[in-house]
Parts: C-alpha cells; sequence; structure tokens
C-alpha cells in the first residue's frame, strides 16, 4: 500500500475549506467591526475620565479634544498637551461630525456643555457615547 493522498481527495479537501470559509467570513467580519466599534467607544469615554480627574487634581481647567483622528488632553489656555492618543479611525471607525471640544472646570465638571453624544460605526456596527454634563458615560448601542 502507498501512503498519500490522492488529487480527487485533496481538491475535495479544499472545497470542504473554502465553503467553510465563505460561510464564516462574514459572521467574523461583523464580529471585528464590532470589537473594533466597542474598543473606540471605550477609548473616548477612557479619554473623558482622564481629562475630568486631571480637572480634579491639577485644581485648572482642563480641555478634552475628540477628533477623528486624535483624542487630547491640554490644560486651558496652554499650548503643548498633556496627554495625546488615537482617534477612532486608527481602527476604522467612523466618528461624524466637526472636532468636539469639552472643558471640565476643576470641580470636574463640563462646562458649557449639556450633554453630549460621539456616535460611532464601522459597517454595521454601531455604538454612542453619551456624556452627561455631571460627568456620567453610557455606551449604547
Amino acid at each position: 500500500m502507498r501512503r498519500g493522498f490522492t488529487l480527487v481527495e485533496i481538491a475535495l479537501a479544499l472545497a470542504l475549506l473554502g465553503l467553510s470559509l465563505a460561510i464564516a467570513l462574514p459572521s467574523l467580519k461583523a464580529l471585528s467591526n464590532s470589537l473594533a466599534v466597542s474598543r473606540a467607544a471605550e477609548e473616548i469615554a477612557a479619554a473623558h475620565r482622564r481629562a475630568r480627574m486631571l480637572a480634579i487634581l491639577r485644581s485648572h481647567p482642563v480641555v478634552l479634544s475628540v477628533t477623528q483622528d486624535s483624542l487630547t488632553i491640554r490644560l486651558a489656555g496652554a499650548s503643548s498637551d498633556l496627554w495625546g492618543g488615537s482617534g477612532p479611525s486608527a481602527s476604522g471607525v467612523l466618528l461624524p461630525g466637526p472636532q468636539r471640544h469639552i472643558t471640565f472646570s476643576p470641580v470636574g465638571l463640563a462646562m458649557g456643555l449639556s450633554n453630549a453624544s460621539f456616535p460611532l460605526a464601522r459597517g454595521s456596527a454601531t455604538r454612542t457615547v453619551i456624556v452627561s454634563r455631571l460627568g456620567r458615560i453610557r455606551i449604547t448601542q
């Protein structure tokens, strides 16, 4: 007896593998989109918490800037950033709208802002980060 596989067996195995991938690939893409949007939402929420805590700890107003490309925190009136991170576009997530600036007072409340929402989307996956004036953060689907 010879060892090995015939050409027909290899072709059948490759056809089954291709069929399995064709079935599984769309759900894997949806999972990837959902994870990327969730991560971007958590990064915006974490930047918000960080800016609020910096305002309280430094007893000075702090400005959080949220754009498609970056998240930055700086002291009000300062030209250099205290902290910076990549925005949602780094993971292919869309954040529509203009650049948003949230100023936190030294007691941790947002000044000049009622509620803010940051809608995020990638493919069919969506999340919205809702920030209240009192500092509460909620992420909805």
